[in-house]
């Protein structure tokens, strides 16, 4: 793979690991409203800014015969994921239910090497679990942190996330557009919690709309930011770097929420930092 393509799905996942930062704010801002509402405005923003994309682009509204089965279970698997992860967002402290969501590259890093015939080398595969090991730190999975059932929906959507990724990596490498992409996971949530939101619809006020068209605004920046990363490089070489969430997590909680990580935490955030370096110099090195 050409050094540039590398470089740029670390930048675009970085970008990506800010977006989500903010969606998951703002999700947390957004108050007492039904989960399913809260992932159905998350994604019918994201609905018009794909489609603007799309037609400021020019670019071909075709997804092909051979990618559709890998976009609708991109499709599938990310509402799961989404919805999974806002409900730990609402039930959990922030920064648990971040870094449960932030267990996807892990699971993507497996689902790749099954699926897409991935090889993980030795190097690599230490990286991902070091990171792994440093999002335990953080969370520190115990009866006093975690509430158990919040904890293993808020795990799942990791898990789902993980197969999305992977299964989007599959459609891209296909010739599937990013932005068709998007658009159709988009509209594809929408629809699929429609049912569910009409069912239990609360009506939000000014300030709560306001917070959910800005985790709308974030979650279509992340989309497509993840979209390209994972265009430009596999999974085993760039997903460690999603982990960046977790800092830019850190940082908000502290000016929004006055939260101050302790010395597990900060322990995790320089593991999770080592092992993006130890990868980034071992790829650059291997090319």
């Amino acid at each position: 793979m050409p050094s540039a393509n590398r470089t740029k799905g670390i930048l675009y996942i970085i970008c990506a690991a800010l977006c989500f930062a903010g969606m998951s704010t703002f999700v947390r801002l957004s108050g007492d409203l039904p989960v399913f509402e809260k992932a159905f405005f998350r994604n019918f923003v994201a609905v018009f800014l794909a489609f603007f994309t799309i037609r400021r682009s020019h670019t071909p509204m075709y997804i092909g015969r051979k990618n559709l089965p890998y976009v609708l279970l991109r499709a599938m698997f990310g509402t799961i994921g989404l919805v999974a992860n806002f409900y730990a967002i609402d039930r959990l402290n922030l920064a648990d239910a971040n870094m449960l969501n932030k267990l996807s590259p892990f699971f993507a890093i497996i689902f790749s090497y099954f699926l897409l015939k991935e090889k993980v080398r030795p190097i690599q595969a230490l990286a991902v679990c070091g990171a792994f090991t440093g999002a335990l730190l953080i969370i520190k999975p115990t009866g006093e942190n975690l509430q158990l059932f919040p904890a293993l929906i808020g795990l799942m959507g990791g898990t789902c996330a993980g197969a999305a990724y992977t299964f989007l990596r599959k459609a891209t490498q296909g010739g599937a557009q990013g932005p068709v992409v998007v658009l159709f996971f988009s509209t594809f949530s929408c629809l699929a919690v429609l049912p569910l939101v009409i069912q239990d619809f609360v009506m939000p006020t000014v300030d709560q709309l306001l917070m959910l068209l800005l985790c709308g605004a974030c979650g279509a920046g992340g989309q497509f930011s993840i979209t390209a990363a994972y265009t430009y490089a596999p999974a085993k070489e760039i997903s460690v770097y999603d982990y960046s969430q977790v800092i830019f997590s850190a940082i908000i909680g502290f000016f929004l929420f006055d939260q101050l990580p302790d010395h597990w935490s900060i322990l995790g955030y320089v593991l999770i930092i080592s092992m993006a370096i130890l990868n980034f110099v071992y790829n650059n090195r291997e090319k």
